[in-house]
C-alpha cells in the first residue's frame, strides 16, 4: 500500500496504514508502540540525563551530527530500549519486512534548542554490539518517533532514494524502516523538541531488493488466504516463498 500524502518530491509522509513509501525499502510500522508504552516513555524521559549525541556516530557522521542522546546505561534508556525490543517481537510487519538476524539495542535521541539537526550522512556499515564480541551489519535503519508531530517544527527525517528525497514525520509510536545504505538527515528543529528511538537491523537476507520481493510475496499470500482461504495454489506459492528464503537467507 502506498501511503497517503506522499509524492515523489519532498513531501512529509503520513501513514494511512503500513506500506511502502516508494521503490526503496521504505516502510512504515504504524502504532509500533502502544499508548501505554508512550505514556511510560514520556514519564521516563521527563528527567532523563541527556548527553552529547556524537558518541554513536562514525568519523564522517560526527561532523554532521548535532543532537543529544541518552547514555546507554541510564534507567530511561534501558527501559525504553527493552520496550521497543518487545514491540518489535510483537510486530508481524517488522518481522516479515526485515527478516531480522540481529537487532542493535535501540538508542534514544533528542533534537531541539542548540542541538537541533543531523546533516547528510550514511550510517556506518558495521557496528560493534554493545557488551559483546560480536558485530552487526547495518542493512536496515529504523526510527521510532516518540514525539507527536505538532510538538515540534522541522525535524523531518529526510531520506534520499531513486525517486528523490522523502521527508518523513510520523505520529508518536509509529516507526519507519529504510535501507542502511541511504544518505539521510534530520532537518533542524526550530520549535519544541523531537525525541525518537533509533537502531539498526542485520537481516538474514542481505539484499534490499530480495527482501522487498519476499515481503511483497508474503503480503500477497496473506491477502489471498484472507479472501479465498488455503488452496493448492497458495500452498504452492508458500513453498516458493520458503524456497526463495532458503536460497537467499544467511542464518
Amino acid at each position: 500500500e502506498v501511503l497517503t500524502g506522499c509524492s515523489r518530491s519532498s513531501k512529509v509522509c503520513r501513514p494511512a496504514r503500513g506500506g511502502f513509501l516508494h521503490s526503496a525499502m521504505l516502510l512504515t510500522l504504524p502504532q509500533l508502540l502502544t499508548p501505554t508504552d508512550l505514556h511510560t516513555a514520556r514519564q521516563l524521559l521527563a528527567n532523563a540525563p541527556w548527553a552529547d549525541g556524537s558518541d554513536s556516530a562514525g568519523p564522517q557522521a560526527r561532523l554532521a551530527k548535532n543532537n543529544e542522546q541518552l547514555p546507554r546505561d541510564c534507567e530511561a534508556a534501558q527501559a525504553i530500549s527493552a520496550m521497543v525490543m518487545a514491540a518489535l517481537e510483537r510486530s508481524a510487519l517488522f518481522l516479515t519486512a526485515t527478516l531480522p538476524k540481529r537487532v542493535f539495542p535501540p538508542r534514544i535521541n533528542r533534537y531541539g534548542g542548540a542541538a537541533n539537526h543531523y546533516g547528510d550522512h550514511v550510517d556506518a556499515a558495521i557496528r560493534q554490539m554493545p557488551g559483546r564480541h560480536e558485530r552487526l551489519r547495518t542493512d536496515i535503519s529504523c526510527t521510532v518517533f516518540l514525539s507527536e508531530p505538532e510538538a515540534y517544527e522541522g525535524g523531518e527525517l529526510c531520506i534520499a532514494d531513486t525517486f528523490g528525497e522523502q521527508q518523513i514525520k510520523l505520529p508518536a509510536g509509529h516507526a519507519v524502516i529504510y535501507p542502511g545504505t541511504s544518505v539521510h538527515q534530520v532537518r533542524p528543529v526550530t520549535r519544541g523538541q523531537r525525541m525518537a528511538c533509533f537502531f539498526w537491523i542485520e537481516s538474514m537476507v542481505r539484499s534490499d531488493e530480495q527482501r522487498r520481493l519476499l515481503y511483497e510475496m508474503d503480503m500477497a499470500l496473506l491477502r489471498l488466504r484472507e479472501q479465498h482461504g488455503d488452496s493448492p495454489q497458495t500452498v504452492a506459492l508458500t513453498g516458493t516463498y520458503h524456497n526463495l528464503l532458503r536460497m537467499w537467507a544467511d542464518t
